[in-house]
């Protein structure tokens, strides 16, 4: 018979046991019944099949319009939000953007807030702001426009005042400021190659990477109480020590991952450890997002991610399907952007639905209702 001494003891390392036992992980087979949201994508045609493939991969979706010359207009954009939005607005909702047509001249201001609200008032949850402030934007004077000049600041209060979340896609990846064969993902390479007028390796006389992200931060600073949601890592997708430090420094912000996971992966290839951390220490902070783009058939188009088959809805499966393996399982995959295999995360279950799933819902205030 053992003794009381003994039975202590091995109660205590069953206890010891489990506590350095990892937290349950998801598995592929997980992948269509878990919520899921995807909070950067840019749908700009009325295409009932986004949506399908979206309620079988068990997705709702953020579409945001983009004053990019790539996109249709405005205007366009609107409708087709407006309309996606009208086949399940349970599913899919909208971030409508500003204009800077007429910016620095009076009544500017008041212009914008006045379509903002009509936005608002059409069901739209967040405002996006593109990298042409800072990179392409002049007021009307000629001079080049920065994020944190403070003609923003009317509609910036206007927007804390509404409770409304600024999407804030500033700056590129710091890739852009590199030449082409010291880049770090291969789609960075292709995109910059397609993009020379955004390509800043190019031109020396425009604003350099370190600029931009300390004019962005001024304007998180300067707007403390409003909600900002980073865009593609903020742009600094590069280092999850950089961006630890963003989080750091602005409490109130959060990024999200579009168009930026092989980026990642490059580091999880150099030290897995690190990034896995870095997901568990800010797992409130990280938005799921892809920056999956449905645009109208162009043989011209030069956006970021057309569909290379033909097949929209085939490769928002493939995507969404990769991104699950990299971040939720610890299966490893061929990234062809990063010419490597990258092993996955395998992030606790908890961390994945906040990611996923509940961070989004409660940043766009979007309330808990599931996924179905």
């Amino acid at each position: 018979m053992r003794s009381l001494k003994t039975i202590m003891l091995l109660a205590t390392s069953a206890l010891l046991i489990g506590a350095a036992a990892p937290a349950p992980g998801y598995s592929e087979a997980d992948f269509a019944r878990v919520a899921k949201f995807d909070a950067h994508v840019h749908a700009n045609v009325n295409d009932p099949r986004f949506l399908d493939v979206a309620r079988r991969d068990g997705f709702d979706l953020l579409s945001i319009n983009v004053d990019y010359p790539d996109f249709p207009p405005l205007p366009l954009q609107a409708t087709v939000a407006h309309q996606m939005q009208a086949i399940d607005a349970n599913r899919f909702r909208f971030a409508t953007t500003l204009s800077m047509q007429g910016f620095g001249t009076p009544g500017w201001t008041e212009r914008t807030n006045r379509a903002l609200d009509d936005a608002f008032a059409r069901g739209a949850v967040a405002v996006k702001v593109w990298k042409n402030i800072g990179m392409v934007a002049t007021d009307a004077q000629g001079k080049r426009v920065f994020l944190d000049d403070p003609r923003f600041d009317g509609v910036m209060a206007h927007l804390e005042q509404r409770g409304v979340p600024l999407i804030a896609h500033q700056a590129e990846p710091k890739n852009c400021w590199l030449p082409l064969d010291q880049m770090t993902t291969e789609n960075d390479r292709s995109y910059f190659k397609e993009h020379p007028e955004y390509y800043m390796y190019l031109h020396p006389e425009e604003p350099s990477y370190e600029a931009l992200m300390a004019a962005r931060d001024r304007f998180v600073a300067r707007h403390p109480k409003l909600a900002f949601d980073g865009a593609h890592m903020a742009s600094l997708e590069w280092s999850v020590d950089e961006l630890a430090r963003f989080f750091d420094r602005y409490p109130n912000t959060v990024v999200d991952l579009a168009a930026r996971m092989s980026n990642l992966q490059v580091q999880s290839n150099a030290d897995i450890a690190k990034v896995r951390a870095f997901f568990v220490k800010y797992q409130d902070r990280i938005l799921y997002g892809t920056d999956l783009t449905d645009s109208p058939p162009d043989p011209a188009a030069r956006a970021q991610n057309p569909p290379a088959t033909g097949n929209f809805a085939k490769e928002a499966d493939q995507v969404w399907r990769a991104d699950w393996r990299y971040l939720a399982t610890p299966l490893g995959q061929r990234v062809d952007a990063i010419n490597a295999d990258a092993q996955g995360l395998n992030l606790p279950r908890a961390v994945i639905d906040k990611i996923y799933w509940k961070n989004a819902r409660r940043f766009f205030k979007l309330g808990g209702a599931s996924s179905s």
